[in-house]
């Protein structure tokens, strides 16, 4: 496989953002909050601004350098968003014949008489920055770290997951049906 020569990605900065590059360490600010990443297990990449502008470079690339300049651009941009925009996810409730009971209590989400359970089930809350809301059947989860906000929305249904019956019969759980980005 030959190689390129050089490889090179642009994020625009909005003018409401500040992002600061040291080494392969990115921190974005802005109207939302703060957001740090390390980027140093990419040794051949540089990350530099230039004229309002993020650029993301490597020279001589493989298809494995390519693809990694790529990941970590679309990394900072979603940084982007979250410190501007941020991110939410919305989950609904869904029970047939014993109703549901949800709770945050602490970092953890509580789930209660799940399929007539004693036992609760508990799903984790992942970073500081992830809030949880329960209204009514509904499970809102907002952050501005789209892996932490995704993965908690991820814990929550997990952890209604049922084994060794059918899912179309025992449609019972918390299933996430929208995505805000």
């Amino acid at each position: 496989m030959p190689k390129i020569v050089h490889v090179v990605e642009e994020i625009e900065i909005p003018e409401n953002v500040e992002v600061k590059v040291n080494g392969l360490t990115v921190e974005v600010k802005g109207p939302k909050g703060t957001l740090t990443r390390d980027f140093s297990h990419a040794r051949d990449i540089q990350i530099r601004i230039e004229n309002g502008k993020v650029i993301v470079e490597t020279y001589f690339a493989n298809r494995r350098k390519k693809a990694l300049v790529g990941s970590i651009a679309a990394h900072i941009r979603n940084m982007i968003k979250g410190v501007t925009r941020g991110f939410t996810y919305k989950l609904k409730i869904v029970y047939s014949h014993f109703p549901i009971s949800v709770k945050v209590v602490g970092r953890e989400v509580i789930i209660e008489n799940f399929l007539g359970e004693k036992a609760p089930r508990k799903a984790k809350i992942i970073g500081d920055d992830v809030k949880v809301t329960v209204k009514g059947d509904e499970v809102i989860v907002e952050g501005i770290d789209i892996e932490h906000v995704g993965q908690t929305a991820a814990n929550i249904e997990l952890a209604t997951k049922i084994k060794g019956y059918d899912p179309r019969v025992f449609l019972d759980g918390i299933y996430i049906y929208e995505r805000e980005k």
